[in-house]
């Protein structure tokens, strides 16, 4: 029986626009994209030039920094251009897709009958190993480490979040032969972090993993969270954790010998006329997805992922290389009129600046305004309220804008990653990017000690 673990810190933020459901019809995808700013520290070395003809697994680009590491095609179509931001920095390789998703072929087998070197291989060279992200700093696994775990959250807590047990409903099998895979490459365990209600969902069923239950509000479903419960990271150890979107290109893989990109997303958000579910491409195009889905075009905040974490985008860019969900939220820049006056009935707060606190069940229709500027970073005890870890949230931080990193070594660095403190700059009163911070801290410590 899984282990239960009932987490009280953290928060709920509760807006309306969550998608039914319902899968949608399935969106053309005339164009796709690989963005090398979605991996913090990589820098890629092209393959390809415009006009080049590739199939899907193709090599598209490499990391400068671990070569064995290749980016691949999401789909199969002509390179249509490379764009590039200051000092040549590559931003995205736009791919327009022919229909046909012809497929690079690869060893067809079952994963149990291999070695952990040859699903290494296998993964290294069809470019599914980018998926694969190591604690401490959430950047690409290193090859030619072997982790002492592996994490797989089942379940994602964010606001408007896609729900996993309806994404992988009738993909056991492919779920089980990606968990067969990873399961070589680890010494330890896979490990799977379920809610106590998916106890007989889609997860529930697979082997050669250990499952843990967790109760609890946002970030409960953090798999930076689940480390810290099951087996916290210390210096010197590295463990991997993989989203199960991906496990199931894994398990394609092995089990066809073909790539197959395709995914199911969530369109959700306020602004949205009708959220529901998509079956489009990695990486695709959200002109199409996004034609004609919103209430009123032009004054929205499209972000590619979720309001706390993702990033904000236009209708002419792209989906993020980890991301299976848009949203779309107002984006607050009009005039308010005797704001400050306003008691907030229709207004949401992780505290109690506005009388919405007492509606704790209502949907809200929150937009992207700040609400104020940044102000001093003072120790007010308000951060540690939504992170169920025990590790001290404002120490931290402020011993990474001193730099100090025997500091941030005892407080904790190696454990978090931005998300996990999405929600302190969230709650914020002082506006601080918090996130920024985070990964300015991890890019320091990667830097200085590798």
């Amino acid at each position: 029986m899984s282990k239960v673990i009932n987490l009280k810190r953290g928060f709920n933020i509760r807006l309306k626009g969550e998608a039914e459901k319902i899968l949608g019809t399935s969106t053309d995808t005339d164009k796709v994209a690989l963005k090398p700013t979605d991996f913090p520290g990589l820098v890629p070395k092209l393959l390809v030039k415009a006009g080049q003809v590739v199939k899907a697994g193709e090599p598209i680009f490499f990391d400068k920094y671990n070569s064995e590491v290749f980016f691949t095609a999401p789909t199969s179509g002509e390179v249509l251009e490379i764009n590039r931001g200051e000092r040549r920095k590559v931003l995205e390789i736009i791919i327009k897709a022919d229909g046909k998703n012809e497929s690079v072929s690869f060893t067809k087998a079952d994963p149990k009958n291999l070695t952990a070197e040859e699903i290494k291989g296998q993964l290294l060279k069809s470019g599914l190993w980018p998926f694969i992200k190591q604690r401490p700093y959430g950047s690409l696994a290193k090859p030619s480490q072997t982790p002492k775990h592996i994490f797989v959250s089942c379940f994602d807590s964010a606001p408007l979040a896609p729900d996993y047990e309806f994404v992988f409903s009738g993909q056991t099998a492919l779920l089980q032969a990606g968990i067969n895979a990873l399961a070589k490459l680890t010494s330890g365990k896979v490990h799977l972090g379920i809610r106590p209600e998916q106890a007989n969902g889609v997860f529930s069923g697979l082997k050669n993993v250990e499952i843990n239950q967790f109760s609890g509000p946002h970030p409960a479903g953090n798999v930076g969270v689940q480390i810290h419960q099951i087996s916290p990271v210390n210096k010197g150890e590295v463990v991997w954790t993989i989203a199960p979107q991906a496990i199931i290109y894994i398990g394609k893989l092995f089990e066809t010998g073909k790539l197959d990109f395709s995914k199911i997303i969530v369109l959700s958000g306020s602004e949205i006329k009708s959220p529901k579910y998509f079956k489009t491409y990695h990486g695709a195009h959200l002109g199409n997805i996004l034609k004609g889905a919103t209430q009123k075009a032009g004054n929205e905040r499209i972000i590619s992922g979720n309001v706390l974490t993702g990033t904000k985008v236009s209708s002419d860019n792209y989906l993020g290389f980890f991301d299976s969900q848009i949203t779309v939220i107002p984006e607050g820049d009009q005039y308010e009129f005797m704001g400050w006056a306003d008691p907030g009935f229709n207004k949401f707060s992780p505290g109690s600046t506005f009388f919405g606190k007492l509606f704790p069940k209502k949907a809200y229709v929150l937009n992207a305004n700040l609400h104020g500027g940044e102000r001093a970073f003072v120790l007010s005890g308000q951060y540690e309220k939504y992170v169920p870890m025990d590790i001290l949230p404002v120490y931290l931080l402020k011993a990474i804008l001193a730099n100090d990193i025997d500091k941030m070594e005892q407080l904790g660095i190696y454990e978090i990653i931005e998300e996990d403190l999405a929600l302190c700059e969230y709650a914020c009163t002082s506006k601080v990017k918090v996130q920024e911070i985070v990964r300015q801290g991890l890019d320091l410590m990667m830097k200085e000690l590798g």
